[in-house]
């Protein structure tokens, strides 16, 4: 306690140095705690909408249509998809999560004229409401999918073909028995989500309807399941493949997200490589305490001096020059965690507009970037912030604590 009260008084003694001190490591905080909210933005919304509009956050297919996915196979569909949510529903450890079938499959649009490839997804209307969400998304004049023989389209896609509310939409694809299907559809409504895959190039059916149209049955290609909380996919992977296996039904395959396609790899070596960046910036913002400090060390040579002289142990001087750096970068610390917050705060409501940057790019990410807050992250960068101003005070304090008395004083 002795040698905080010491330590607080010394900083007064130049309160513009300690300020400079404190801003320059509350400016690093700001940034990093800025970054973590940006960067979390950016890929929730690339998981958000890679797991909602294609995978799921635990994806069961057949084994057959695992071996071809890329190519999005129809005649590998799962024969009875509905018994399959029916094995799932009330396991332990599910509670909570949504399940619904899904079909997705290349068709040749056309109107008039004008003819365009397109992506069609289907499921069940009520259970699209809580997976695609595109409901959220249809513009004034038109209504979500509520009947047999309506479609919703995205803007650019209904811009390209030429196709308003109310208009016919022809619909050519290959059958599930290789035979073509063909269908005519209502357009009832048009959908802007600012994800320019969706906005280009799909349209969105019933479930029943595609069943008819691709000749299917009662299957489907996937079921999906979205959990409360995608981190827990893996678990929840294992446990599906248990309760399937436990009834029956042989020949799926489940794959939480994490382990489908490219995204998940990109995002988890993204997260890793921002940690790094993270603790970079922090020790960048706080190596000016080691300047600062070596110069109070310099000046108070007479002083280190003095002190032990009169008994002062080493490893006490040691410890009350780094409690004057870890104070400084104690305060700049939690000034940079608040305001870095509160920023966050405002930036996840306002969100970063992207639209012009993005008008080239097809990744599966909002247009809109909304900022993450996260009071355990914000917890976390506040401390790294202290950690590293600990560390970068630590040689300076141990060059005060090993200096010779009697040579201190003289050279003072």
């Amino acid at each position: 306690m002795r040698l905080l009260s010491m330590a607080l008084r010394n900083l007064g003694r130049n309160r513009r140095r300690t300020a400079l001190a404190a801003s320059s490591v509350a400016i690093a905080i700001l940034l990093v705690v800025f970054m973590q909210g940006m960067v979390g933005g950016f890929l929730g919304s690339i998981v958000k909408n890679y797991t909602k509009n294609e995978v799921g956050h635990v994806n069961i297919v057949t084994d057959g249509y695992r071996e071809r996915e890329r190519f999005s196979p129809i005649d590998a569909a799962i024969p009875d998809s509905g018994a399959v949510i029916r094995a799932l529903e009330g396991v332990p450890g599910l509670e909570g999560a949504v399940f619904a079938e899904r079909i997705r499959f290349g068709v040749i649009l056309s109107a008039g004229a004008s003819s365009k490839a397109a992506l069609g997804i289907a499921g069940d209307p009520a259970a699209e409401r809580k997976l695609l969400m595109l409901d959220r998304s249809v513009l004034d004049g038109g209504r979500y999918i509520e009947g047999p023989g309506e479609t919703i389209l995205g803007e650019a896609l209904a811009r390209d073909l030429g196709l308003g509310v109310g208009d016919t939409l022809k619909v050519l694809t290959e059958r599930a028995d290789y035979g073509m299907g063909f269908k005519k559809f209502r357009v009832v409504g048009i959908f802007r989500t600012r994800v320019n895959t969706l906005d280009n190039a799909v349209f969105q059916i019933g479930l029943e309807d595609a069943r008819s149209l691709l000749a299917l049955g009662v299957g489907a290609q996937q079921v999906l399941a979205m959990l409360p909380d995608y981190r827990d996919a893996d678990e929840a992977a294992a446990a599906m493949e248990k309760a399937l296996a436990e009834s029956g039904l042989d020949g799926l395959s489940v794959r939480s997200w994490t382990a489908m396609g490219d995204f998940p790899r990109f995002i988890l070596m993204a997260e890793s490589i921002y940690f790094w960046m993270y603790v970079i910036v922090a020790f960048l913002g706080a190596f000016i305490i080691t300047n600062i400090m070596m110069m109070v060390v310099l000046e108070r040579k007479k002083e280190i001096g003095l002190l032990k002289s009169m008994g002062m142990p080493n490893r006490e001087v040691l410890a009350l020059f780094l409690a004057e750096g870890t104070m400084m970068g104690l305060v700049g610390s939690a000034v940079g965690a608040i305001l870095g917050l509160v920023l966050n705060v405002v930036m996840g409501k306002v969100g970063l507009d992207l639209t012009s940057a993005m008008s080239s790019f097809s990744w599966p990410m909002d247009n809109v970037v909304y900022f993450t807050v996260s009071v355990p992250w914000t917890v976390a960068i506040f401390m790294i912030g202290v950690a590293v101003s600990a560390a970068v005070a630590y040689l300076p304090s141990r060059s005060a604590a090993r200096m010779n008395p009697i040579d201190a004083i003289r050279s003072a």
